[in-house]
């Protein structure tokens, strides 16, 4: 299994609208294309203060699971240009995780 790891930034007052952006545009997105191998998406946030931190952990069976999503060069960021509007700074390229031991319980 690959776990992909993703990150944005924004400032409090553009906190809520990426956060209406994400779950009511991007994740709904990437669900209906109903990628081979695709599992399942989490989004995750963080209070930094002057800004907040999302992160986007998507779930693969494998690699050429990761390909059929995001194409050949698998690591690049596709950033909608409505969450760009909002976002003070983002990941360019996400990072990818070989999962080793992950326990439902």
């Amino acid at each position: 299994m690959i776990c992909r790891l993703w990150r944005g930034w924004t400032t409090q007052a553009n906190a809520a609208a990426y956060d209406s952006v994400v779950r009511g545009q991007v994740i709904p997105g990437i669900e209906s294309r109903r990628v081979p191998g695709f599992r399942h998406i989490d989004l995750v946030r963080r209070d930094l203060g002057d800004e907040v931190e999302f992160v986007t952990l998507m779930w693969f069976d494998d690699l050429d699971a990761v390909n059929r999503f995001a194409g050949e060069d698998y690591a690049v960021s596709h950033v909608p240009e409505a969450a760009r509007a909002v976002l003070a700074r983002f990941d360019e390229r996400a990072a990818h995780y070989e999962v080793l031991d992950r326990r439902e319980q």
